[in-house]
């Protein structure tokens, strides 16, 4: 296990980024976690300090004092090896039609999920620069398709996409991907299916955090990534290759 490589990890309380970390942790990577649930983050952190070293600061990423905050951890480690902007909301809920979505319900969407993110990449970004990094930033197949009640979401992952594959083409010493991780078993896509039953859904250390450690290990050219690509290549070994479909599902 290299211990030196270090990892910022948003909405780490739960779901996907507690999943990835998780993992992250197992193969000794240091990480800063942060999240809006504090409990679930102190939790989160206390067992994973158990392998490797973990700090963990909650709040939310659209606060600017609190990405200063994140900033000052970074800035004393003197590294950053991946960003992965992770923390999102889906708005209010249950989901509505555009022509319900308040002005206010959409500012906070983009606050929390395009923002606050591209804020804390610019940030943190000599950082990932100076280690040739890798930011990270999850997206949905609603950045690409068209699911009604889903406008506001979708347009800030839409947002985010074009973020990160910009900045990927702008600049040449790291990696930028907008990941896709499909449907996922979480707290987040229960709530937007309020009285469903999603257990079809596979957890996310099931399909996305592998997925994830591939495109971590294999390093493709920046681009648009799905999980369901990811782990269909590995499994015939083919290399990966960005992509903007739509994956099919919802969330």
């Amino acid at each position: 296990m290299d211990s030196s490589r270090t990892a910022l990890i948003t909405g780490a309380s739960r779901g996907l980024g507690r999943a990835l970390a998780g993992r992250l942790a197992d193969q000794g990577w240091r990480l800063l976690l942060t999240g809006r649930a504090a409990d679930d983050l102190a939790l989160a952190a206390a067992e994973l300090a158990r392998t490797t070293e973990v700090v963990a600061r909650a709040g939310d990423v659209a606060d600017a004092a609190h990405r200063e905050e994140l900033l000052r951890v970074v800035t004393g480690w003197g590294s950053l090896d991946l960003l992965v902007n992770n923390a999102s909301t889906l708005g209010p809920t249950p989901l509505r039609r555009l022509e319900d979505l308040t002005p206010e319900a959409l500012s906070r969407i983009l606050d929390v999920n395009v923002v606050g993110p591209h804020a804390l990449t610019r940030a943190v970004l000599p950082f990932l620069l100076a280690d040739g990094g890798v930011l990270l930033d999850i997206s949905s197949d609603a950045a690409v398709g068209h699911y009604e009640t889903w406008g506001g979401y979708a347009s800030s992952k839409a947002a985010l996409d074009e973020l990160a594959l910009t900045l990927g083409s702008e600049l040449s010493g790291i990696h930028a991907y907008a990941f896709d991780p499909g449907d996922m078993r979480t707290a987040m896509h229960q709530a937007a299916f309020p009285g469903e039953d999603i257990s079809d859904r596979p957890l996310p250390e099931e399909v996305a955090v592998p997925a994830i450690l591939r495109l971590l290990a294999v390093r493709p050219p920046s681009g648009r990534y799905r999980a369901v690509d990811l782990l269909g290549e590995s499994a015939v070994g083919s290399p990966p290759e960005a992509t903007s479909t739509a994956s099919g599902g919802s969330a």
